[in-house]
């Protein structure tokens, strides 16, 4: 990609729909890769082939070499049909975490007053990254003194109110800053293109504010393409914060703090 035809740009007005489609997008990317765990996870795989097999046992439907090819594969069915209903369990039981992740991300007050949000600290900013003028991607970082805030517009909490008020909306500069969002198209990937929007958000919030003194970023294993960017940004684990789907994946939060990215600076 050449720097002519990617940008990274502030989110404006007109990219509302786009921006609130591909947060919800995000969030949701993670259950088809759950499911695909969920179905090669040795012991899911045990059961299924347990269970094909006392299928094709009661039915006399081991393969028959006297009719040749066809008659190896008569057990085939048996197998389609616990996968299917295997894959089907996975989703039902998956799907509600995931789901209740995705709503309660667009139900928060950066997401319902996008513009408003972002312009509360200078160190804050939501970043659309595109390409010869496609969406490619984008990145929010809040570093407002609600930066650590998990409300939602459902809560009756200050900060739902404040924002329904642009009078009373709390302005400046929180001392940790909180990556809200971070999604990049699935064909761009491969080129690393997440990493400079990534360096960018990070750039912006040390810089503008030197009150910033850390930021912090919330990822799960499922997700590898983001966990391993904030890996090679310098980020460090902190600690697991919770556990998710049919074999607990984990989240997990990462800390990148101002000294540690003021000496790699140097460094390099």
């Amino acid at each position: 990609m050449t720097e002519s035809d990617a940008r990274i740009r502030l989110y404006e007005p007109s990219d509302d729909k786009l921006v609130k489609f591909n947060i919800g997008k995000a969030s949701m990317e993670g259950l088809t890769v759950a499911n695909r765990s969920t179905f090669f996870h040795p012991f899911t795989f045990s059961v299924w082939v347990a269970l094909a097999c006392i299928m094709i046992q009661y039915l006399n439907w081991w393969p028959k070499p006297e009719y040749g090819f066809l008659g190896y594969l008569q057990p085939l069915p048996a197998f389609a049909c616990w996968g299917a209903v295997i894959l089907y369990l996975a989703d039902w039981f998956n799907r509600a975490d995931f789901e209740d992740a995705s709503l309660d991300l667009l139900r928060r007050p950066d997401v319902a007053d996008i513009a408003t949000y972002y312009r509360r600290s200078p160190s804050s900013g939501l970043f659309v990254l595109e390409y010869a003028g496609k969406f490619v991607g984008l990145i929010a970082i809040d570093a407002s003194k609600n930066s650590q805030s998990q409300d939602t517009l459902m809560d009756k909490g200050k900060l739902s109110s404040s924002l329904k008020s642009k009078h009373t909306i709390p302005q400046g500069t929180s001392s940790v800053a909180t990556i809200r969002h971070f999604y990049i198209e699935e064909p761009y990937r491969k080129a690393g293109i997440q990493e400079d929007l990534l360096a960018h958000a990070v750039q912006h919030a040390f810089k503008a504010d030197k009150a910033v003194k850390e930021i912090k970023v919330t990822t799960n294993s499922l997700i590898l393409y983001v966990q391993k960017c904030v890996r090679d940004a310098g980020f460090a684990l902190e600690k697991p914060v919770g556990k998710f789907g049919i074999y607990g994946w984990k989240s997990d939060l990462f800390v990148l703090r101002r000294t540690q990215w003021e000496k790699e600076g140097a460094a390099s």
